[in-house]
């Protein structure tokens, strides 16, 4: 491997780890906004839906930025939406800003999420699988990290306000990285890019983009990100308000959720490819549905089963694209953009509903709401099992795995 792209393979990492990081900073923070700002849960679950927002319309749009000019321009500007979002919060001051600053932020997580992916499919194509598993395992140390960091700063005494605006540290060497410079860089799979060429027209992509088993996918996705994100957003809340534990307990917890997760992406990572998708991801959701049910609503000494509802959420979302992408193999770039969207709308809604729903019952009827997104992922699957089946190759699924 060239000393190039050893460096955007780097860069590529360190956006996955600040991108796991910065999406799981709302969720210890939000206790600290509301109680500051004197919010609503509503208020609370709009701030986190606007970041959804920015999230979706990155992923619809950098797919296109990818195509014109490289994922690496995509990349950079994901850095440079993250400084503004993360400056622009940590200084807002006013319900409004916080929801504008929330939504930039989003954007730039998007096409992290977009652009980071499609870097490594084109720098380590004939690796994609370790690549891509290597790539979620940053999100995961990311999302490990930021409840810890959070719990540690507001021990300190820092602001909230503070610990937002300090994420910026993680998107100035990206700037680094990804700016364009003289010598430059080349992207060694620009023409080969999954969702380049002459094919991908609107017809097209509309015609299998939108077929009732892609549908299918959609809203499966869209309701398992929405169970995943309601319970990583709200725990803490929840484990601080209604089960009267401390900052440091609950994010312990909250810690534990993300590890568990990233845990039973390592573990399925050896074991997914052994087994039909869509059984293996009814078996995850149902087990993960149980877990939240007595999490929720059980006995003190069953608390423990939310943060372990994480362990079969996890090989959901890599097992969902690996499918996906088994399926298209012309387009996918743009098919996994329209998968991504529908994954950001779930976790647009599901938050949001939950501040809803706590607001007009309580908080713990308001998280149960992730369980009826269980319920609608595991209804979407059965839908999907009575349509045209995919052709399951098990080693074409472990090469591209997450």
């Amino acid at each position: 491997m060239s000393t190039s792209n050893k460096l955007l393979t780097l860069g590529g990492f360190v956006a996955f780890f600040a991108f796991g990081f910065t999406d799981n900073l709302k969720g210890p923070l939000l206790p600290e906004i509301l109680r500051s700002g004197e919010l609503s849960y509503s208020q609370g679950g709009a701030i986190v839906f606007a970041g959804y927002l920015g999230f979706i319309f990155a992923t619809l749009t950098s797919g296109l930025i990818a195509d014109k000019f490289s994922n690496r321009s995509v990349l950079l500007l994901a850095a440079i939406c993250l400084c503004i979002g993360a400056i622009g919060f940590g200084a807002s001051h006013t319900y409004a800003g916080l929801i504008v600053f929330m939504a930039i932020s989003g954007v730039g997580l998007g096409a992290i999420e977009l652009g980071a992916n499609g870097l490594m499919v084109e720098l380590h194509n004939e690796a994609r699988g370790r690549f891509l598993n290597l790539l979620a395992t940053f999100h995961g140390c990311g999302s490990l990290v930021a409840p810890l960091y959070v719990a540690t700063m507001i021990g300190s005494g820092r602001s909230w306000q503070w610990i937002y605006a300090s994420s910026v540290v993680l998107a100035v060497p990206l700037i680094a990285i990804f700016w364009p410079r003289n010598d430059s860089i080349k992207n060694t799979a620009d023409s080969k890019s999954p969702s380049s060429g002459a094919e991908n027209s609107w017809r097209q992509i509309w015609q299998v983009g939108f077929t009732p088993q892609m549908c299918g996918y959609y809203v499966l996705i869209a309701a398992y990100v929405a169970v995943e994100l309601s319970v990583a957003a709200w725990m803490m809340q929840f484990l601080q308000q209604v089960r009267g534990m401390t900052v440091g307990v609950s994010s312990i917890y909250l810690s534990s959720f993300f590890v568990l997760l990233m845990l039973g992406r390592l573990f399925g990572s050896f074991v997914v490819d052994r087994f039909e998708p869509l059984r293996i991801v009814f078996l995850a959701i149902a087990a993960s549905g149980v877990c939240l049910v007595g999490g929720l609503f059980g006995s003190e000494e069953l608390v423990f089963l939310l943060p372990a509802s994480a362990f079969f959420m996890s090989i959901v979302f890599p097992t969902i694209t690996a499918a996906v992408t088994q399926l298209h193999e012309h387009n996918t770039g743009t098919i996994l953009g329209l998968l991504f969207a529908s994954g950001g709308f779930g976790g647009a809604f599901g938050p949001w509903t939950v501040g809803l729903l706590s607001d007009a019952f309580s908080l713990q009827y308001g998280l149960s709401a992730s369980i009826v997104f269980a319920l609608i992922a595991l209804g979407a699957i059965a839908v999907l099992r009575r349509l045209n089946r995919p052709q399951w190759h098990p080693e074409g699924l472990r090469d591209k795995a997450m």
